[in-house]
């Protein structure tokens, strides 16, 4: 990663009331300096101040200002915060002074946050947590995110290591020192196994929930699909509070599938409306009904809709937690025995496919889902870990606790991976001597 000092807008680009500038680096006041601020403001406190070009000392608007001098910033280093008017004309003017200073660039996608990671202000897992915040679409995902941001899986990966170091540091003092120290007591791989299988239940409930995790974090797809005139486009409509597809007694009306993002229930879903499925000649209706069925075959959840007086099979079969069967129109007839009846007409049953879409996959509390491994690296070093938890298990019988041990560091090692933070064996050491005052 290049150095120096960087600049980037913390807001979207085009016309707003307010935007952010941020400037991080050992040349941040400096760079105020440049654009006309003779008085830094004091930090931590917003002052309001005119920046100029320093090109020829036209004014280029009035802002706020706000320094937080390093270590005590975002990045760990001196960062400045620039709230200026939003126009289009503003930024122009900011990015012409700012491109003309020497030793300042613009940054990197990602720079601040790969800043604050590597200067041990935020770690892996919480660096994921902040990029979910920003993702959020709802609110469940947000608090989830934040819980994550502010250290909750952090936190359980130190726990898990510090258990892993203690049990490394029993038995490694025992391989070491045991023969001629005789304040190093035996017993550290018997000791050890409680603590074991303790950690590999606990893994093992982490990576059960953290498929529940990860579509709290990347939301579901669900495809709705039927025959033409069943009320696909009239279910999606009503869900989504507003008319986004087209609703019309003519069949075949919807031919590329239209997608509409919900919020339900805290779960962030995205709804698709596809094509009436039927055998047609129509190419434009039969390119739709194809991109139908590729829609259902990528989803999450295919919410098959018929109408209550029908109850025909329009998909091949799909496993259970995939389909959810509905009958629709059940203000005009009695649907089927086995599937839920709703009516887009009346609301019926609008609640209680609410709920079955939701609880399909189990979707737990945010304060519970921050503490699981929910991204695919974490996941993926988590797995590992379990996987070395149970051959240091496994090795417990064969009496080998060299074998034990090896396999405890690499679990720690695949542990360490999640939050970025590397195993130190000078730690292990530290612990052997802080538990067993050897060397006294």
């Amino acid at each position: 990663m290049s150095s120096g000092t960087i600049w980037a807008w913390a807001t979207p680009p085009g016309r707003s009331a307010v935007a952010v500038l941020r400037i991080s680096g050992p040349g941040a006041d400096a760079v105020l300096q440049a654009l006309g601020v003779a008085r830094l403001p004091a930090a931590r406190r917003a002052s309001l101040a005119r920046l100029r070009d320093p090109a020829d000392g036209q004014p280029i608007d009035q802002v706020l200002l706000l320094r937080f001098p390093g270590p005590g910033s975002f990045t760990g280093e001196d960062l400045v915060e620039i709230q200026h008017h939003g126009g289009v004309g503003v930024r122009r003017m900011l990015a012409a002074a700012l491109g003309g200073l020497r030793g300042l660039r613009p940054a990197e996608p990602g720079e601040f946050t790969r800043r604050a990671f590597l200067n041990g202000k935020l770690d892996l897992a919480e660096v994921v947590g902040l990029g979910d915040l920003i993702d959020a679409s709802t609110a469940r995902a947000a608090r989830s995110a934040l819980l994550r941001l502010e250290g909750t899986l952090s936190r359980q990966v130190q726990a898990w290591c510090g258990q892993i170091l203690d049990l490394r540091a029993g038995i490694e003092a025992e391989l070491d020192f045991a023969a001629d120290q005789a304040d190093v007591a035996g017993g550290a791989v018997q000791r050890a196994v409680p603590v074991l299988h303790e950690l590999a239940d606990t893994l093992r409930d982490a990576l059960r929930r953290a498929p529940a995790a990860e579509r709290l974090r990347q939301g579901l797809v669900v495809t709705v699909v039927g025959a033409p005139n069943v009320g696909k486009s009239s279910l999606v409509n009503f869900l989504a509070g507003r008319e986004v597809a087209i609703v019309t007694e003519r069949p075949g009306t919807t031919r590329d599938p239209i997608e509409v993002e919900l919020d339900l229930d805290g779960l962030p879903v995205t709804l698709i409306d596809t094509a009436g499925l039927r055998d047609t000649d129509d190419p434009v209706e039969r390119e739709g009904i194809r991109r139908a069925r590729e829609k259902a075959e990528g989803a999450d959840l295919v919410l098959e809709l018929v109408d209550a007086s029908q109850n025909a099979p329009l998909l091949p079969p799909e496993p259970e937690e995939r389909r959810l069967r509905v009958a629709n129109k059940a203000d005009l007839a009695e649907a089927p025995a086995g599937l839920l009846a709703i009516s887009c007409r009346t609301g019926q049953g609008i609640d209680q496919l609410l709920a079955q879409i939701t609880g399909r996959f189990g979707i737990g509390a945010a304060e519970e889902l921050a503490a699981v491994p929910a991204d695919a690296r974490a996941r993926a070093a988590a797995q590992e870990a379990l996987v070395a938890i149970e051959a240091a298990l496994a090795a417990v019988p064969l009496q080998e606790p060299v074998l034990l041990a090896d396999e405890l560091r690499r679990a720690a090692q695949a542990l360490a991976r999640i939050t970025g933070l590397g195993d130190n064996p000078d730690e292990v050491l530290g612990r052997i001597f802080a538990r067993f005052c050897i060397g006294k």
